[in-house]
């Protein structure tokens, strides 16, 4: 069957956490009404992918939902479905050529900013930086950033952004209309592209003479939606049911906004782990600490560590799945995930993790979910979608408070 990394776990995540500081002086108590519960429920599923030429697109294992976006504070909207959910980067990046609509592009003194984002499995996306009304459930961000990938009448993207990597900004490159990312982070670089001092190359600046790279403030940079949200703006939560080992045809989900928000996102025995400024924590694998393992929904497998320390052969790169594991037969093995606890004690909180890994090759081409994959990601663990199978797994986004602490964590 068709397999690859999806592109979603991005390569350089320079997010800085933002210190909040308080002022002197005194103030009133004052109260005000709960504002009144929304539909925080949100559908994803996971399924074959968008259609090209009659056809899906899609790899296994990714998982999809519909945005709506909308011409800031108006009422000239579109819903675009098959965007990938994505919890390994920030923000909302649709393909131009699934877009209708004509949002405002974002400039800066000198003319458009464009942003780069560059992926773990060696493909980029490039595009303009525009505004846009994005709506989920009953829930509405207000005049979000978000990226136009591959938008016409756009300068080409220069060489820091490329990279010598393959472009992603087709629907059959992608496999999916665009990207949610709804990580833990706030904005998708943070404080390092705010700085004057030698930004990295994910926001240019396009005259018409060519792009360069440039500072872009955190307000101006993309945002995840979710922390834009009037309320059930601390986090998310991703519910998915359990699926048999030899997979499903779909699979049907939640994505509820919010954490301890409303009666059905309360973290109930879920127990949180903080993450480092990178959204990393650490998977303790046959005694062994690997400490920049994550949790990506975007990843269609579970990647960790190489064919000579899990013993697990690799599927011959002339198969339908070089890059995943073969073994003869499914394997069950056990990891722990640690981090510390965010409300700020030293305790530490742990998780023992059991999962199995089948042969990629073995598996039926006829379904699109699976809680078996696995392939090689040296050094560390990237917990893909077939973590989040039979759990309701929460994210913390960084500075939003909750019964947890505060973000950025995770919870399951």
């Amino acid at each position: 069957m068709k397999r690859g990394l999806v592109a979603a776990t991005v390569v350089l995540m320079v997010v800085s956490l933002a210190a909040c500081g308080g002022g002197s002086g005194s103030a009133s108590a004052t109260t005000s009404a709960a504002p009144p519960p929304v539909n925080n429920v949100q559908p994803v599923i996971v399924d074959a992918g968008p259609l090209v030429n009659g056809q899906p697109v899609g790899d296994e294992d990714i998982l999809f939902t519909t945005v709506t976006v909308c011409i800031p504070g108006t009422g000239t909207c579109q819903s675009i479905d098959h965007i990938a959910v994505d919890t390994g980067s920030t923000g909302l990046r649709i393909l131009a050529s699934q877009l209708t609509l004509s949002l405002p592009i974002s400039t800066n003194a000198t003319g458009p900013i464009g942003n780069c984002i560059q992926y773990a499995d060696n493909t980029y996306q490039w595009g303009p930086v525009a505004k846009a009304d994005v709506k989920m459930a009953g829930e509405v961000a207000s005049a979000v950033p978000i990226q136009v990938v591959g938008a016409a009448n756009f300068p080409d993207p220069p060489e820091d952004c490329t990279a010598g990597g393959t472009a992603a900004q087709t629907v059959s490159d992608l496999g999916a209309n665009g990207i949610l990312g709804v990580g833990l982070f706030r904005q998708d670089c943070g404080l390092a592209c705010a700085s004057t001092a030698s930004p990295p190359a994910i926001y240019f600046s396009c005259p018409s003479s060519g792009c360069s790279i440039t500072s872009v403030s955190l307000t101006e940079q993309l945002q995840n939606p979710v922390w834009m949200f009037p309320q059930d703006n601390n986090g998310l939560v991703i519910i998915l049911p359990q699926i048999a080992a030899s997979g499903a045809i779909s699979v049907s989900g939640s994505m509820l906004f919010g954490i301890g928000t409303q009666s059905n996102n309360t973290l109930g025995s879920a127990q949180a782990q903080a993450s480092d400024g990178f959204g990393n924590f650490t998977t303790t694998f046959n005694g062994t600490k690997y400490s920049s393992s994550f949790i990506d929904s975007g990843s269609n497998a579970l990647f960790f560590l190489d064919s000579a320390t899990t013993g697990l052969p690799d599927c011959s790169p002339r198969s339908e799945a070089p890059g995943f594991y073969c073994p003869a037969s499914t394997t069950n093995f056990t990891a722990i995930n640690s981090g510390p606890n965010p409300n700020g004690s030293a305790t530490p909180v742990s998780v023992n993790i059991a999962f199995s890994i089948a042969n990629a090759v073995s598996l039926s081409s006829l379904n699109s979910a699976f809680n078996n994959v696995g392939g090689e990601n040296s050094g560390a663990f990237d917990w893909g979608l077939p973590f989040f199978y039979g759990r309701s797994v929460f994210i913390g986004i960084e500075g939003q408070s909750s019964a947890a602490g505060k973000g950025p964590y995770w919870a399951y």
